[in-house]
């Protein structure tokens, strides 16, 4: 244990302490964070690498409890963080002791992909940076052992993953190896297109490197198809209420009643719909469908044309953002104002992403859009997601907590964040661009209600599938039937502007990570209800702009506590 650990006193205290003995046994989150000794090693994924992180969790609430005691732990600062931190702490071991990480495969964040992930965000400016991202492909292998022994040891205890995530992890760890669908080799693979890019003095080493970090992936590709497949092979996609649980714990840090959340799924359903139906009658008088009318969009609305002229566009789209937010709804420091826009690597799954800054803030948060292959873009649904996924949304939130993680902890503003916070505030600020007048255009309108209706048909088909829920009389599609994958993502298709290639990952998704899609809509409704029970409290005093720095300088908090806290600023 570190000596910040052991000599941490109050909460906040405990709280950092936490963080940095987290950074060592985790190098991806310490290159997040900024820390450059984490830049040449990986973590351990195998079981005792798993336990040891467990172990942590465990030291660390004892002396949670012993800070807690202390004078000054009663203090505002010192008690939110000190909630956040336990809940937190708790429901990582509950996951923990539940087995969860002996069976993580899906096609968004399991290890394998925070290993490549972390590439990206390591710096490359110098050739001693460019050492040091060799030095970590020549540990990609051991990391990918680990996680291979723990996906082993998952099937000894009878703890599967998913037949589908199984299947779709396979054709990405294929198309990052360079292999098609048939097994053709395309290219070098993704770690030999990285390293390319590096200075002509380390190429030989580069390469080398990469070819074994390529090779390690092509070994765990190799097993999870001949041996971890055949294992899985008729287990169950959906989790049941128990497993669901405790996940909806993790990723919404609430206890949720899963019923009343599917009511809410149902009753934003119809309401949006309905809003769906007028915006598209602007567009072609008299289609009923407002999805005939998207579809329509898809191919003769306003698009842009090209991967290089996208990322530019989505760049100005963001810019322009701050400039006309900052000193009208927001009052953004000058970190906080830089923001990039790039292309998601491929082999990534469907949905557009957000990392966060690092905490010197010299890596900028970023926006990444996965092409799929794509060169056309239709803008009707760009908009929307990336006030979502940049300005006003994930990246103010998340660039102003890092702003501010001196003031709180590093842990409310870093690792302690819930899911259902930051992605509930983004989709709050989806909505206050749509107040703000911001998305008249009826195309661009359209295209913010339709996803506005993905985070809606998120809550019916995640909660409904995985607990089996009957679909309700008063639904469109089987009423009286009970859910099942294949209900839901035709519901799903349905219902959605996106293509099926986007459906299907989407589905897959949320089969791989259980409680985590409805955080969206729910954080959005505690942002909301907040917002409100504010404004009925100061009357005609309220300032919005304040109100908004406000709420986004308190850190992370789960929805157990989100909506108090909102409403008491």
């Amino acid at each position: 244990m570190s000596e910040a650990m052991n000599a941490a006193r109050l909460p906040r205290q405990v709280a950092d302490a936490y963080v940095d003995a987290v950074v060592e046994l985790d190098p991806i989150t310490g290159t997040y964070l900024g820390v450059p000794e984490s830049n040449g090693l990986l973590p351990d994924y195998s079981p005792a690498g798993q336990e040891a992180t467990a172990e942590l969790v465990r030291e660390t609430l004892t002396r949670l409890t012993a800070a807690e005691a202390l004078p000054g732990a009663d203090r505002d600062e010192e008690r939110r963080c000190a909630r956040l931190l336990r809940e937190r702490l708790t429901a990582e071991l509950a996951v923990h002791e539940a087995g969860e990480g002996l069976r993580s495969v899906n096609n968004l964040g399991c290890p394998v992909h925070a290993v490549r992930g972390v590439f990206p965000m390591m710096p490359s400016e110098t050739e001693e940076d460019w050492a040091v991202i060799a030095r970590r492909m020549r540990a990609v292998p051991a990391t990918l052992e680990g996680y291979r022994a723990a996906l082993a040891e998952g099937l000894e205890r009878g703890l599967p993953a998913g037949p589908r995530q199984v299947a779709t992890l396979l054709e990405q760890l294929g198309e990052w190896i360079g292999e098609g669908t048939g097994g053709e080799t395309a290219a070098d693979g993704w770690f030999a297109a990285f390293a390319a890019d590096g200075p002509d003095t380390l190429l030989a080493e580069l390469d080398a490197a990469a070819a074994e970090a390529t090779g390690a992936v092509r070994a765990l590709r190799d097993w999870l198809r001949d041996v971890y497949a055949p294992g899985v092979e008729g287990a169950p996609e959906t989790v049941g209420r128990e497993r669901y649980a405790r996940w909806a714990r993790y990723w919404n840090g609430a206890d949720l009643d899963l019923e009343e959340a599917y009511g809410y799924g149902w009753a934003e359903f119809h309401r949006i719909l309905g809003e769906m139906r007028t915006e598209a009658a602007k567009i072609m008088p008299g289609v009923e469908n407002p999805w005939e009318v998207l579809r329509r969009l898809d191919t003769e609305g306003q698009t842009v044309e090209g991967v290089d002229a996208v990322r530019e566009w989505l760049q100005s789209l963001m810019d322009e953002a701050i400039t006309e937010l900052d000193g009208t709804h927001f009052e953004l420091a000058e970190p906080v104002r830089r923001v990039e826009s790039r292309i998601a690597p491929p082999g990534s799954a469907a949905a557009p992403y957000y990392t966060q800054p690092s905490l010197d803030f010299s890596r900028p948060g970023r926006t990444w859009l996965p092409v799929q292959g794509e060169t056309s873009f239709p803008v009707y649904d760009l908009v929307t997601t990336w006030y979502h996924e940049g300005v006003p949304g994930h990246h103010l939130q998340l660039a102003q907590w890092t702003y501010v993680a001196e003031r709180l902890s590093r842990y409310q503003t870093t690792i302690g964040m819930v899911s259902a916070n930051a992605e509930g505030w983004a989709l709050y600020a989806e909505r206050l661009m749509d107040e703000l007048g911001y998305l008249t255009d009826p195309e661009r309108r359209l295209g913010y209600l339709d996803a506005q209706m993905m985070r809606s048909t998120r809550i019916i088909v995640d909660i409904g599938m995985h607990l089996g829920l009957e679909i309700p009389e008063h639904s469109p599609f089987h009423p009286g039937e009970r859910w099942t994958p294949e209900l839901a993502q035709e519901f799903f298709g349905q219902h959605s502007g996106r293509p099926a290639s986007f459906v299907e990952s989407e589905l897959v998704r949320y089969l791989g990570l259980p409680g985590q899609a409805i955080g969206y809509k729910l954080g959005e409704r505690a942002w909301l209800r907040g917002r409100e029970a504010a404004r009925a409290a100061h009357g005609d005093a309220f300032d919005a702009k304040s109100w908004h720095m406000a709420a986004l300088s308190q850190g992370s908090l789960g929805l157990d506590d989100l909506e108090a806290e909102l409403s008491a600023l």
